[in-house]
């Protein structure tokens, strides 16, 4: 979000804040202190929405090395034994053999 529309954002807030308190007490004193607590409130608000996005960039960033990982991993064991190929490849064909002489026989 620009800086420009934050700071509006913020003054409409404020702004308004001060109006509906000043029309429910009719109270300057009452005002400026609930306009300062409200202010005080949307900085707390704003820090902790920060501390929030740096913890999450943390996360996502330890996540996708221990993905970058498990891929590392996954590809020394996923690789398949020659003697396994060798098998699959014997069994296939012996099913497609197997599958082409049902279709001759009537």
């Amino acid at each position: 979000m620009p800086f420009r529309i934050f700071c509006r954002i913020l003054g409409l807030v404020l702004c308004s804040t001060a109006l509906t308190v000043y029309f429910a007490s009719h109270s300057i004193g009452t005002v400026v202190v609930t306009t300062l607590a409200c202010s005080l409130l949307l900085q707390l608000a704003y820090f902790a929405s920060v501390l929030f996005l740096v913890w999450r960039s943390g996360c996502v960033s330890r996540a996708s090395q221990r993905a970058g990982h498990l891929d590392s991993c996954k590809k020394v064991v996923s690789e398949p034994d020659l003697d396994e190929v060798t098998n699959k490849s014997a069994d296939l064909l012996q099913r497609d053999q197997m599958l082409a002489i049902s279709l001759l026989l009537p």
